[in-house]
Formats: C-alpha cells, structure tokens, sequence
C-alpha cells in the first residue's frame, strides 16, 4: 500500500464536462486526487483558500477572470501556490503571459493523458514542466522585440479592420506618427504588411477579436 500523501489538485475550467473528464481521469492514478472544482476565478481563489491544494490545473479562458488574473489572485494571497494551464491555445504571447503570473507549466487540450500526469507530479514537486513545443514557442517570445504599448494599441486597432486614418482618429495622434508605430510592429513581428500582422497577432495570441 502506498503510504505517501496524494496530491491534491484542484481544477478550475469553466466547462462542466471537461472538469468532469479531467476528474474521472485524474481519479484513476494512485497518487493524485482531485479535492475541488471550480467553474471561474473567483470560486477558484474561494476554494484554494479552502482546501489548499498542491498543484492548481486551470484553463486559461475562464469566466469573469481569466487564467492569467486567477494566477494572479491566487498567489498574491499564497506564494506557495504551483499551477499548469491546459488552454486550446498556443500562441507565444499566451504561453508567455502564463509563465510570467507564475505557472510552473503550460499544456494544451490535445495533450496526451501521461503528459498531463507527468506535468502534475513534476510541478508538484517544485520543477517547471514544459514540453519541447510549448518550450519552442516560448524561447521565440522571448527573443522577440517587445511591442511599445501605443504598438499594441496601433495593433489591436489594425486587427480589428481600422484603416492608418482612422487609428490616427480613434487615438488623436497625427497621420505620419501612426505610418511610423505600423512600420515599427511591422518589423517587430517580421511581416510585410496589415494583413499579415493581423494573422501573426492572432496566431501569437498578441491580440484576439
């Protein structure tokens, strides 16, 4: 009989069903058990205060709060707090940001079963887990130029179909300015053009419509 304490786990989706799954999963392993569910930040933050368990698995879209805040919530109230995201996206940006607020591992949905275990014994006993691809993506967010936040503004404005003059408009800044912030992001992401910034901030995670 295996004599060592489980680890705790608590899951935080806003999807009853994958919560569901996740826990029916999870149930099957000797030494993980999961000790509460939560469906957004709030209750999430609720029930870690509660049940203070080991190692936290949450979606990085989550009602109200998102992944990132909850993280965020979490540990400023417990530091000791350890985290894996399991999100449907693997955009740079979204990778970045996660690890940044303090998780300790980074999955997406299609992951395999034994990976998500070995993520939550590997980040239960304190190591940072991130497999090759998610790892990938990360170094290139990394090396990346980081966008000014008037270029983030220019960006996300681009994204959502606005023309040089009407940015130059909607943020009271003069048309050559806003020729220069396009040309600056441009290059930062390595594209030609605003179709293609648009395409590479979406798939990054920079942005989302």
């Amino acid at each position: 009989m295996n004599s060592q304490p489980k680890i705790r786990v608590l899951l935080v989706d806003g999807h009853f069903f994958v919560r569901m799954g996740l826990a029916a999963s999870l149930s099957d392993e000797p030494d993980i058990t999961v000790v509460a569910e939560a469906g957004d930040g709030r209750a999430a933050l609720d029930l870690f205060r509660q049940h203070r368990p080991d190692v936290v698995v949450l979606d990085r879209l989550l009602p109200g709060a998102d992944g990132v805040e909850t993280i965020g919530s979490i540990r400023a109230k417990f530091t000791e707090a350890r985290f894996i995201m399991l999100s449907v996206d693997d955009g740079e940006d979204h990778i970045y940001n996660a690890i940044q607020a303090g998780a300790m591992s980074y999955l997406t949905k299609n992951v395999q079963r034994d990976v998500l275990l070995q993520a939550i014994r590997t980040v239960h006993g304190g190591k940072q887990y991130l497999p090759v691809t998610i790892a990938s993506r990360l170094a290139a967010r990394v090396r990346r130029p980081e966008l000014s936040s008037r270029e983030l503004e220019v960006l996300c404005l681009i994204a959502h179909g606005l023309s040089n003059k009407e940015i130059s408009d909607r943020l009271s800044i003069a048309g050559p300015t806003v020729n220069l912030h396009v040309h600056n992001l441009l290059t930062k992401l390595g594209v030609s053009d605003c179709t293609q910034a648009t395409t590479e901030a979406l798939r990054r995670g920079i942005v989302q419509l």
